[in-house]
């Protein structure tokens, strides 16, 4: 739609339940901001938390997975006297 925002921007149309419509509407009042701005402004926010998560999950898998290979390893070098190095 030409004129509608940004360019690259897409108009997008959702439903919201009363009170969570009435809730956006007294937050980006009291921000000062509009209600567009403040629904992309809490979706990129979701959008990053949500991915920070998956990183986190795929870090922690990496590291369980890895776990017993650092034991392994631990345990050939734990007889090292570092007074040899």
């Amino acid at each position: 739609m030409p004129g509608a925002g940004p360019p690259g921007s897409r108009k997008v149309v959702i439903d919201f339940p009363k009170p969570l419509f009435e809730r956006t509407e007294r937050a980006a009042a009291e921000l000062a901001i509009n209600r567009s701005a403040l629904i992309r402004s809490a979706v990129d926010q979701y959008l990053e938390a949500l991915h920070r998560k998956r990183l986190d999950e795929e870090l922690a898998a990496g590291y369980a997975a890895n776990a017993e290979l650092d034991r392994r390893i631990a345990a050939e070098f734990s007889s090292v006297d570092y007074e040899t190095f």
